[in-house]
């Protein structure tokens, strides 16, 4: 089984770089950046969907399933609300600003030093986040295979990200955009098989197992607990902050969005992935109530991330394990790709102004984009080492808490932006942006004890929030904005 996995692997590891050599083809900066502005709208909403559910979504969403019951898809739903907010009202200002990188827009709304400290932040997520997307696929095909082969797995994340190096190096957004594409299409089909094993394992057919599964105790979705974090209007609001702030002020997710030829097939790109995205997490999670009733009846005792891979791989038919390993192959590569790319862009033009110097020539460009590229990879490979020997919790619980503390600044800064016409005092917004989180983070520790209170996503709201007050009290009034 080990052997077919890995040429499973091989083989679309090949396929990925047929697509790069098509794609990357007389590539230039404006490639690698916008996708030369002629990225089809429907092509970049549905690569748009592996991109953002990844390995994490794959993974612990089922797994979610024993703890917060289908609470989740009241998250969900704040994510279209969120999505909303994105399509019509941050991405008509970045194509008014024609900007490459979205963190530009705080150049010119407020100065270079707020521009800095969003673009910084943006940086510190995107690697932490991203490394743990990548994370939990390259430990699950070390457990199942390179550990049977005697593989280190830090040798194993090295080989991984020297692969996802090679086919972003040229390419950039424009190959992404058709990669992700293909790496949608192997996941959304793995979600579906897996779906169809399942309920022939129970005994049943698929409508059985969906009505088993409405009728189980895990058909709960509301909530009215205040002080418990599944509380429902904490789901709600703290999704719909966590698409404005993971997907709208978010480099790698609005560079996609930037690469359509207009405002209105942007819009029609994100309008059409939320939707989607809606109804792709609800089979996640009926699928993950199914893997717990089938685990119950096995006399499993199994839990949380472990659940998925561990019925697929041992305890289901052998096509089960490659089609679970397919998915989890198509979910590591947008995680990684889009990611390396946009930190690529954000570091390129916000820190080295690679799109505004004019005393580099365009080869000289090219080969600091480079640079700037391989020692992002070698970065992701040494914070991925580090999850591996500190695991200890579901892992998209993790993601969402780093982005809680992390993401909350950018909301702050661009909520200010937006919201008000006063001017900030520039030079003081990196020292509100680092107070905010900290203050957060303590607060997280501590509410329960403190307040009998729980935070849930709402602590990113709070968070921006704090960034929010904190740039009032340092404003001032202008008359002039953009």
């Amino acid at each position: 089984m080990d052997k077919i996995i890995f040429f499973i692997f091989i083989i679309y590891t090949l396929i990925l770089f047929i697509i790069t050599y098509l794609t990357a083809r007389k590539a230039n900066s404006s490639s690698f950046f916008q996708g030369n502005k002629r990225s089809p709208w429907f092509v970049v909403a549905y690569g748009m969907i592996g991109a953002s559910l990844s390995g994490v979504t794959f993974m612990s969403v089922p797994g979610w399933v024993e703890d917060r019951y289908f609470s989740y898809m009241l998250t969900v739903f704040g994510f279209f609300l969120g999505y909303i907010v994105i399509a019509f009202i941050l991405m008509p200002t970045y194509y008014k600003l024609n900007l490459i990188s979205i963190y530009k827009y705080l150049d010119v709304r407020f100065g270079k030093f707020s521009h800095k400290t969003g673009s910084a932040y943006f940086i510190l997520s995107r690697v932490l986040g991203a490394s743990l997307r990548m994370f939990i696929v390259i430990f699950v095909l070390q457990k199942f295979v390179f550990n049977l082969w005697g593989v280190p797995f830090e040798l194993t994340v090295v080989g991984f990200l020297t692969l996802i190096l090679l086919f972003t190096m040229r390419g950039g957004v424009k190959t992404i955009v058709w990669t992700d594409t293909l790496q949608t299409t192997c996941m959304l089909a793995a979600l579906i098989m897996c779906f169809v094993m399942v309920a022939k394992a129970l005994g049943m057919g698929v409508g059985d197992m969906f009505s088993t599964v409405m009728h189980s105790k895990y058909n709960q979705f509301i909530f009215t607990d205040a002080t418990s974090r599944l509380c429902w209007w904490k789901q709600i609001l703290g999704g719909m902050f966590i698409s404005i702030t993971m997907t709208g002020l978010d480099q790698e997710m609005m560079q996609k969005n930037l690469s359509c030829p207009n405002i209105r097939s942007a819009q029609k790109n994100m309008m059409t992935f939320s939707v989607i995205l809606f109804f792709v997490n609800f089979l996640f999670l009926v699928l993950g109530a199914a893997l717990y009733i089938y685990s119950a009846r096995e006399g499993l005792a199994l839990k949380g991330d472990d659940l998925f891979p561990t019925v697929a791989i041992y305890h289901l038919a052998p096509l089960a394990a490659i089609v679970f390993i397919v998915g989890l192959i198509s979910a590591l590569f947008p995680s990684a790709d889009g990611a390396l790319t946009s930190l690529t862009t954000a570091f390129s033009i916000d820190f080295l102004n690679l799109d505004t110097r004019q005393d580099m020539t365009e080869r000289k460009k090219i080969r600091t984009r480079h640079w700037v590229h391989a020692c992002f990879a070698l970065l992701f490979v040494a914070v991925i080492i580090f999850y591996y020997y500190h695991q200890d919790k579901h892992l998209i619980d993790i993601l969402y808490q780093v982005a809680s503390i992390t993401y909350g600044p950018l909301l702050g800064l661009f909520a200010f932006g937006l919201l008000t016409k006063r001017q900030v005092r520039d030079k003081v917004v990196p020292i509100i942006c680092l107070i905010a989180p900290v203050v957060c983070f303590i607060l997280n520790l501590n509410s329960k004890a403190w307040f009998n209170y729980s935070f849930d996503f709402e602590l990113l709201v709070l968070n921006g929030l704090i960034t929010f007050l904190g740039l009032l009290l340092v404003s001032y009034p202008q008359k002039k904005t953009i």
